[in-house]
C-alpha cells in the first residue's frame, strides 16, 4: 500500500530535472557539446508542463472529493452528510 499519494506534477518536474542533469552530465564527460542556454527552455519547458499537471491532478482530485462527499450525503440522509437533526 502506499504511504503517500501519486503526485505526477512532481513525476514530471523530476524527470526534466533529471534529463538536464543528463545532458550536463554528458557535456561534461565529452560525449558531446551543449550551448549554455539549451538549459533554459529545456527547464521552463519542463516545470510549465509539471505546473499545468498539477493544476489538472488538482482539479480532478477536487472534483472527484466533491461528488464522493456528495454522494455520501445522498446515503446519510441530506446535503450536509449528516442525519443528526440540527
Amino acid at each position: 500500500m502506499a504511504r503517500h499519494e501519486f503526485q505526477p506534477g512532481k513525476l514530471v518536474a523530476g524527470l526534466f530535472l533529471t534529463t538536464a542533469g543528463v545532458v550536463y552530465a554528458g557535456d561534461a564527460g565529452g560525449w558531446w557539446d551543449t550551448p549554455w542556454f539549451v538549459i533554459i527552455p529545456l527547464l521552463t519547458g519542463g516545470l510549465c508542463l509539471a505546473g499545468a499537471v498539477a493544476g489538472l491532478t488538482h482539479g480532478v482530485r477536487r472534483r472527484r472529493a466533491g461528488s464522493r462527499r456528495a454522494a455520501a450525503g445522498a446515503a446519510n440522509g441530506g446535503p450536509g452528510g449528516s442525519n443528526v437533526p440540527g
